[in-house]
């Protein structure tokens, strides 16, 4: 066991001379398993060792496992850091799940622990978390690297354990007679992932390939090879026809469009990916939907723009195709216009004038029965078809241009005209706050929504929209 963990530790060259190793332990099999074996491997190699407990004050029984870990730290002489957060409210202020906040919340804590001094942060994720997290990326939509699950190195995160599975790791603890922690939240299942161990990889092991899990390993190995070398041809590629300067403190991306049309298909959707998330300085949120908008507005003839998450912008000027944070001074607007404007991510609860706390969420379409043929008539719930939304949605309120679908053939109403019909009171229309998408207005919060963004047979996600404030 501990010859398979070093081999694979120097095949991807995940410890160095004198590093400081800190390992995020949570008491369990698996971290119980990589504390020892950092513990053997500290005799072969030279580095030191810290531990990072984190309490999401979620279970009972979490403090517990604090002193468990604390009292192995003890025996081992290892340095020990408890770290202590309430996830539950901390994920309700962010408007994330608890899961997900509870793992933003760790990697927060590693950092921190480690800080600049040279060394990694080592993890116990096994091959059987490889092969969730590679179902749970194909079953919500991924690219090569999502498909390639969790890496063995990524940036300073090292994962030692990657090479064995669950039964090896349960395997050895017992033939160590090495105790460990039980979370019950394991076998329940109120997590996807726990739900995707249960029922459908133990089912495929079982009924449909004895060593699906080694096999899936071994796909991730060979899909994260290609993604490598793929990402090498990308870098090539966008020397050809991307710029990438930095003006007033941002990073500004010009694409030669000529140059890049010449470029392979796929290495088109990379180039983008990489121009956007080099303008924006992340990625999150970014999707295929999103790609092909700003591929088609550069084949397009128009000039046109198009707006995405984090506040870009993105438009042709001559042969060149620019992606960059909007200037809001160059817009003219006013400090008080600019406030004026909330954009939404998923999931997230923001607070947005006129309406209070408004939370947002995407359902799945087969997950809400039968809501896509009986809308509820809530006036200030509402619900749309996720997919048609391919840039940045924002509240703020109205500007000139502004229309709204008013009909299945997709007929046009400038929002101005609306309000006219409706006798909406002149003082009140630039009070507001509209959902837009561009010009496109989605929602008027009390009226309408456009006839185009309508959940319909044919909708796969729904994007829920509720004011939590307002009644109905």
């Amino acid at each position: 066991m501990v010859e398979k963990v070093l081999n694979y530790v120097n095949r991807y060259r995940m410890i160095e001379r004198n590093d400081t190793i800190v390992a995020g332990i949570s008491g369990g099999a698996d971290s119980v398993c990589l504390l020892f074996l950092l513990v053997e491997l500290q005799k072969r190699l030279s580095f030191s060792i810290e531990v990072v407990h984190v309490n999401h004050g979620i279970r009972t029984e979490a403090s517990g496992d604090a002193r468990f870990v604390e009292n192995l730290c003890k025996r081992f002489q290892v340095p020990f850091y408890l770290v202590e957060e309430n996830v539950r409210e901390r994920a309700k202020e962010q408007g994330t799940s608890e899961e997900e906040e509870g793992r933003r919340i760790r990697y927060q804590a590693f950092e921190k622990a480690l800080g600049e001094r040279k060394g990694k942060i080592a993890v116990a994720h096994n091959s059987n978390d490889r092969a969730e997290t590679m179902l749970f990326h194909l079953f919500r939509g991924t690219g090569l690297t999502g498909a390639g699950g969790i890496k063995p190195v990524n940036g300073r995160v090292i994962r030692p354990l990657l090479c064995l599975q669950r039964r090896e790791i349960e395997a050895w603890l017992s033939k160590m007679e090495i105790s460990f922690c039980t979370d019950n939240t394991n076998e329940q299942d109120i997590y996807t992932r726990n739900r995707i161990r249960h029922h459908i990889l133990s089912y495929a092991e079982k009924e449909i390939c004895r060593g699906a899990v080694a096999n899936m390993n071994r796909a991730a190995e060979q899909l994260l090879e290609a993604d490598a070398y793929i990402a090498g041809q990308t870098k090539a590629a966008m020397e050809r026809c991307v710029e990438i300067r930095r003006v007033k403190g941002q990073e500004e991306v010009a694409v030669r469009i000529s140059a890049f049309f010449r470029e392979d298909e796929y290495l088109r959707g990379r180039i983008l990916m990489e121009c956007i998330g080099a303008a924006a300085g992340r990625r999150k949120d970014i999707t295929a939907a999103h790609i092909r908008g700003v591929e088609a507005l550069f084949k397009g003839t128009g000039s046109g723009e198009l707006h995405l998450s984090y506040g870009l912008r993105v438009y042709k000027e001559y042969d060149l195709g620019m992606i960059k944070k909007k200037d809001r001074a160059k817009e003219g607007l006013s400090a008080e216009e600019n406030e004026k404007e909330y954009e939404l991510t998923v999931p997230s609860s923001l607070y947005v004038p006129g309406l209070g706390t408004v939370e947002v969420a995407v359902r799945s379409a087969r997950e809400t029965g039968n809501l896509c043929e009986n809308i509820p008539e809530k006036t200030y719930t509402k619900w749309f078809d996720y997919d048609k939304i391919t840039s940045a949605i924002v509240f703020r309120t109205r500007k000139s241009g502004d229309y709204l679908t008013i009909n299945g053939g997709l007929g046009r109403k400038s929002v101005q005209d609306y309000f006219v019909n409706e006798k909406v009171p002149r003082q009140d229309r630039n009070r507001i706050y509209l959902l837009a998408e561009g010009s496109h207005v989605i929602w008027i919060p009390g009226y309408r929504i456009s006839e185009y963004y309508k959940v319909d047979k044919d909708t796969r996600r729904i994007l829920q929209i509720k004011a939590a404030d307002k009644e109905g």
